[in-house]
């Protein structure tokens, strides 16, 4: 993408075929070719009441943060890290904007939202330095990283991260990827049934988006579509009642709802 280009893409399926497009004032903007390499609009325009909205790319893995805000660090008394903690979250925790998420039937645990920015990598990426970051992420998305809390912590001696987090659709994201902005002006909001839990700034990271995708593709290649969960702040909170609707809300990338039943 350009610098400073502003898009919303996002995938859909219409029709028996998943495409590809962009957001605009009188609907999607259907394009063809590929989302990370050479694409052109084709001229034609569905609108939103037609399509089943797809999450907006398909990443070969998710990188997960924990402990990435000066904030949560200090209300947990927790050191701030010398770099940055994260796991991998499968990729059949994705589903789709708006999907119902189920808790499975064998655990009757806490389960937990974590509103996130998401950054999503748009070409090849080993070994960048900061500076060279902005040129390898195609753009932001919403997540929620929703967390089974009582299953990380069951074993005392192993934390199990990977289990927590990588339960089937655990892992919603989009609506859309926003291109062109600056991830240190971004808010993240998350309102759980009407009500807002978190409210916090981007710029509050212990890493910043730029930091953690080079220090990230030192450790591992980073190839498009590829999606960096930044981490959350405070205001997690566990899902009570036995339907939740949790949005999860960015100003210039829109708003990811799901429905989380117990």
């Amino acid at each position: 993408m350009m610098a400073g280009e502003m898009k919303q893409w996002l995938r859909f399926r219409h029709a028996g075929a998943t495409g590809f497009g962009t957001l605009t004032s009188s609907g999607i903007s259907v394009h063809e070719g590929e989302m990370f390499g050479r694409n052109a609009a084709t001229g034609k325009t569905l609108a939103l009441s037609e399509v089943e909205l797809l999450a907006p790319c398909a990443p070969s893995k998710i990188v997960a943060l924990w402990n990435n805000f000066h904030a949560l660090a200090a209300k947990l008394n927790q050191p701030e890290p010398p770099e940055p903690l994260y796991l991998l979250k499968a990729t059949t925790t994705i589903t789709t904007p708006g999907a119902v998420i189920r808790r499975p039937s064998y655990y009757d645990g806490k389960t937990t939202y974590e509103g996130e920015l998401g950054i999503v990598i748009g070409r090849a990426c080993a070994r960048v330095s900061p500076a060279e970051a902005d040129s390898f992420i195609f753009g932001y998305t919403c997540v929620n990283d929703i967390t089974a809390n009582d299953i990380l912590t069951s074993d005392p001696t192993f934390p199990q991260w990977a289990r927590a987090k990588g339960i089937d659709d655990y892992g919603p994201f989009g609506p859309v990827i926003a291109t062109g902005l600056d991830p240190a002006k971004l808010v993240v909001r998350t309102i759980l049934n009407g009500a807002e839990r978190q409210n916090y700034p981007i710029s509050d990271m212990i890493f910043t988006a730029q930091e953690l995708v080079s220090k990230i593709s030192h450790d591992m290649t980073l190839l498009p579509g590829d999606l960096i969960a930044v981490g959350t702040s405070v205001g997690v909170g566990v899902m009570k009642e036995p339907v939740n609707i949790v949005t999860v809300a960015i100003d210039g990338i829109g708003e990811l709802t799901n429905e989380f039943r117990l």
